[in-house]
């Protein structure tokens, strides 16, 4: 009989994450996204009409209806499949991009496999991102896991999250990141589909997204500090017995890095940059647009819309964030994507 105390660990771990994002308050206390440091400059003729304005965009060899993708967040329990139903139906009627959660629990046990395959089968059309861990990575003497994990969605592109902060504070966390780089350079060069690198809430650097250029990666998710903190999840899952306070607001903020990263375009070719990390209206999707990044991502906000209200809590948040998009875009001028990228902000007043 096989070992299923890994498995079982795993599903019990990510059960705990979803739990305590829903039911605690596990945002940044002093650090925010940045994005409140910025206005737009008001466009009092933008010689367009509210009617010309464009929100689609391309994402991973299809076309978006909005610049958004419903983050990354679960898979590998059994409410997961529920969570990833619903989501995957509302990015199916809306037409967007959809992450799923880390796969490594389907690398090693099949019994919760259809938590994963539930979106494709709900979304045959959308973009889909898989999702595996750097810590797994490092390890991988070729592509052939990877391949499994893109087989079992139909993914469009893996995502290979970066996450030494919370890997080092959870105490059954692997904080071995030595080789991740090459890991991702093989997958790069072996896999079919793009390769997307993401944090998980304390931002990617200039500096380390010029290392990932290096060896062939053009997807970024900064997925930067202001939003969730994984050492505040972590504190708090485990009741007392570790305090990783100290780590709270750890993290380079969510405008910070997309502006750095996306810097980063007059050096490499084909560069999408992905804005996530504490972005909470579409209006700040505006701001992150225009900041430089090409698609925003989000995950705990959506995931409280779901639990407050299902799917139709889920499609009224993504419909205003859909409303506070184009009316910025009106109100700058910006036809489409491209020219809200281009769009001037300033610096916010403060009282």
């Amino acid at each position: 009989m096989p070992n299923r105390t890994l498995p079982r660990a795993l599903s019990s771990r990510k059960k705990q994450h979803v739990d305590i994002t829903l039911s605690r308050n596990v945002l940044f206390r002093k650090k925010t996204t940045g994005l409140e440091g910025f206005d737009f400059v008001h466009n009092a003729l933008p010689e367009i009409d509210l009617a010309d304005v464009d929100t689609s965009a391309d994402f991973l060899g299809h076309r978006v209806s909005l610049p958004l993708m419903v983050s990354c967040m679960t898979g590998g329990y059994r409410e997961a499949l529920t969570i990833n139903r619903h989501l995957a139906e509302v990015c199916a009627e809306l037409g967007i991009a959809m992450g799923v959660g880390s796969q490594r629990q389907a690398l090693v046990d099949t019994h919760y496999h259809r938590t994963f395959s539930i979106v494709r089968e709900v979304a045959p059309s959308i973009a889909v991102v898989g999702n595996i861990g750097a810590a797994e990575v490092r390890a991988m003497k070729n592509a052939d896991d990877a391949r499994r994990l893109i087989e079992l969605i139909r993914a469009d592109a893996l995502a290979v999250h970066l996450n030494p902060l919370q890997e080092m504070l959870q105490r059954e966390g692997t904080p071995t990141f030595r080789g991740v780089l090459s890991g991702i350079a093989l997958l790069v060069s072996g896999l079919p589909v793009p390769v997307i690198v993401k944090e998980i809430g304390a931002g990617i650097s200039q500096s380390v997204a010029r290392r990932l250029l290096g060896v062939g990666v053009r997807h970024i998710d900064v997925a930067g500090a202001g939003g969730t903190s994984w050492a505040g999840v972590e504190t708090l899952r485990t009741r007392g017995k570790r305090s990783n306070e100290a780590f709270w607001d750890w993290g380079i903020p969510t405008a910070e890095a997309i502006r750095d990263v996306a810097a980063l375009r007059a050096e490499v070719t084909g560069l999408t940059v992905i804005a996530s990390g504490g972005i909470r209206s579409g209006l700040e999707a505006a701001k992150s647009i225009a900041l430089g990044a090409d698609l925003v991502a989000s995950a705990r906000p959506m995931l409280l819309a779901l639990n407050a209200g299902g799917t139709a809590g889920v499609l009224k948040l993504v419909r205003s964030w859909a409303e506070e998009l184009r009316s910025a875009m009106f109100l700058t001028g910006s036809r489409n994507v491209a020219e809200l990228q281009r769009a001037q902000l300033r610096e916010a007043d403060h009282p």
